[in-house]
């Protein structure tokens, strides 16, 4: 397929590390046949598989919103430590497929060049970034229309608009989503980028009901959280949470998964990094809420039935204060958690 580097033995063979008498999960998910994306997908399906495993090694979205880089290594962070977990009866490692990653260099090479102080170069940034959409899109819609779930791994958090476009396309109707954030994404339409991701989406009429869970209330400006109202669109901010203690995290991870219910759309599964606290991100934070809260909220919101993907974005693990190599092994470890918890979850319920 174009724009898809996919997965094979080889590509499976960089990240793994097998160890004599154990079984990894690396060594028990299903590879897909290059020769035929659509048709290995829907056969993959047939024979067991649920969940498939795609990159989008990217960070232009995250610096055509003026913000920091390093979203590109998240994927390879993920894969190192996931595929190297151990398969065993708490896991159906079967049920994943390793589909691969977005191609991004030629796009990435074009942006290192430009200077986002100039006007006119920050305009090319945003037309690379609607670029990748396309492909973004076209991809997520060939997985869902599989009967598959979707497991994307940033990359920005700009990839949202064509997660839930091609989800909307391939289902035929608007979404639903809630995203576990600090910021409501919902900025100005002034060309695609990180933090305009669910405004686009709102605008195109393909995010009909959306929850933002934890956002800063210094971190979104007056016209953002006016934006999100006009659409009746809830939030419940980290300080009401954590600041405040007005309501508990559990309660409105309860308000978010009531709201999701009623809409009775297809639910898509949002988490930036930068939400938890000293997570190497595009926008660090050191006030944020903690790995085991994230793990919490992907299990609550993935035990919904309408649950049909998980999006986890911004991961930058040159972003670590310690330097890029401890920030891969942070990054690596929490992205891996988080998949787990989705999966297991979907797995039990």
């Amino acid at each position: 397929m174009k724009h898809l580097i996919t997965a094979d033995s080889s590509y499976l063979a960089t990240y793994l590390k097998p160890r004599l008498g154990e079984t990894k999960i690396g060594q028990q998910l299903q590879l897909p046949d290059a020769k035929n994306i659509k048709q290995s997908l829907a056969l993959l399906q047939r024979h067991g598989a649920r969940f498939v495993l795609l990159g989008i090694p990217e960070d232009m979205g995250p610096r055509a919103n003026l913000g920091g880089g390093g979203a590109d290594q998240g994927w390879i962070a993920f894969l190192s430590n996931f595929l190297n977990l151990q398969h065993n009866n708490f896991i159906k490692s079967e049920q994943l497929v390793l589909l691969g990653h977005v191609h991004c260099d030629d796009l990435q090479q074009q942006s290192y060049s430009l200077d986002v102080a100039n006007i006119d170069d920050l305009a090319t940034l945003r037309g690379l970034v609607e670029t990748l959409d396309a492909r973004v899109n076209h991809i997520i819609e060939l997985i869902t229309e599989s009967n598959l779930i979707p497991i994307v791994i940033g990359g920005g958090h700009n990839n949202a608009l064509p997660i839930l476009q091609g989800t909307a396309l391939a289902k035929n109707q608007s979404i639903a989503a809630v995203n576990l954030d600090p910021h409501t994404d919902f900025r100005a339409l002034e060309g695609r980028h990180s933090g305009n991701g669910f405004s686009y989406a709102a605008k195109q009429g393909v995010l009909s009901h959306y929850f933002s869970l934890g956002i800063h209330q210094l971190k979104n400006s007056e016209n953002n959280l006016k934006s999100l109202n006009d659409y009746g669109f809830p939030s419940v901010s980290i300080q009401e949470i954590i600041t405040y203690r007005q309501i508990s995290l559990e309660q409105a991870i309860n308000k978010a998964v009531e709201y999701l219910s009623l809409s009775q759309k297809p639910v898509g599964l949002e988490l930036d990094l930068d939400s938890i606290a000293y997570m190497p991100a595009s926008a660090y934070t050191n006030a944020g809420f903690t790995l085991s809260d994230a793990q919490y909220y992907v299990h609550r919101i993935a035990s919904l039935e309408q649950c049909c993907y998980l999006h986890l974005a911004e991961g930058a693990p040159s972003q670590h204060p310690a330097g890029i190599e401890s920030g891969m092994v942070d990054i690596g470890n929490a992205i891996a958690s988080l998949v787990c918890s989705f999966v297991q979850t979907k797995q039990q319920t």
